[in-house]
């Protein structure tokens, strides 16, 4: 440690098993006095690890100041927030008396990637747990269905038009509809029962075992490969039957028509759709030949569903351009 006074305020992270701390906050910790402002799972484990820890209830810029005059430092030990109060309070102290010591922000620990999903899960539990929210707790897994398919539309908005600002808050709006199936998960029957760290283990799990050229050792050169090995792990995974087998049947009926002539054309079926002349009813017939139109924008490499969408949209436009003059016609 260094000669010159000095006030060490070390900030850890809420997320992480309390006394997982670097080697160097484990050093200043076991070399100087450790004060702090409340009682708590990391005092506790300092205190475990043989450090003595003084809780104080008020004054704690002059009880620091009191610490670093009689051993020459003192640590202070930040709560979950990191005492943002206390540390502006110090600094402004300090300098105004620059020789009382000097102030040192460590950081003991840090968050890992993905530790706000830690708090998302926590505030979930609390919104559905007794005392919650009432709407949360009487939702059921079909309840929330449409919510999740309009929440991961207007991310699909969001991504149409490139507003990643957008896309972002439309993401947390997506994840919490996971976060909020997990949670109702938790009070099925016991045999039923799993909770958002199944979900995610089978995620790893599966992004794993279906990636060996990253994880295993495996080989792909290229992007068709890489697609080949997925879909072969895929279909020894799920034991298909048949080429078609894991296709979404509620997506919207474009979608589907596009995502099944794919299928089949990966494996090389070369299934003629039905022709419109030889249906019997219009809605037949009608079915018919938009599936070949489909088929024909499967060929020519265009995605029916962003086609529709998008001469939709444009059309919305004239209509909206119509309604002015129509609603005000002098």
């Amino acid at each position: 440690m260094s000669t010159c006074a000095r006030i060490v305020l070390l900030v850890t992270s809420p997320r992480l098993p309390a006394g997982l701390l670097t080697a160097a906050a484990w050093d200043v910790v076991r070399s100087a006095p450790v004060l702090t402002g409340v009682e708590s799972q990391l005092t506790a484990a300092v205190r475990a690890a043989g450090v003595e820890v003084t809780v104080v209830d008020a004054d704690a810029t002059q009880a620091l100041l009191n610490a670093v005059a009689e051993h020459g430092s003192a640590v202070w030990l930040a709560g979950p927030t990191g005492d943002e109060s206390l540390a502006r309070e110090l600094g402004l102290r300090l300098a105004r008396e620059p020789g009382l010591a000097e102030l040192e922000l460590m950081y003991g620990s840090w968050d890992p990637p993905g530790a706000r999903l830690l708090d998302a899960v926590e505030v979930m539990d609390r919104l559905a747990s007794p005392g919650g929210d009432p709407w949360k707790r009487a939702q059921t897994h079909r309840s929330l269905a449409g919510f999740l398919l309009e929440e991961c539309y207007e991310a699909y908005d969001a991504i149409s038009a490139d507003d990643t600002d957008a896309l972002r808050e439309e993401l947390g709006d997506v994840l919490l509809q996971v976060l909020l199936h997990a949670r109702l998960a938790e009070n099925l029957p016991e045999a039923q029962r799993w909770n958002v760290d199944d979900v995610a283990g089978v995620l790893v799990d599966k992004m794993v075992r279906r990636n060996p050229h990253v994880f295993a050792g495996g080989e792909a050169s290229t992007l068709a490969e890489i697609e080949a090995s997925w879909e072969e792990i895929k279909r020894a995974e799920k034991g298909r039957a048949s080429v078609l087998d894991g296709i979404a049947l509620s997506q919207p009926a474009l979608a589907l028509a596009a995502k099944i002539l794919d299928r089949a054309g990966r494996v090389g079926l070369a299934v003629p759709p039905p022709l419109a002349d030889s249906q019997v009813d219009p809605e037949a017939r009608l079915g018919a030949s938009l599936l070949a139109t489909v088929a024909a924008a499967r060929e020519a490499g265009i995605d029916p569903e962003a086609a529709l969408r998008r001469t939709t949209l444009a059309y919305a436009d004239a209509v909206r351009a119509a309604e002015g003059p129509a609603r005000n016609p002098g």
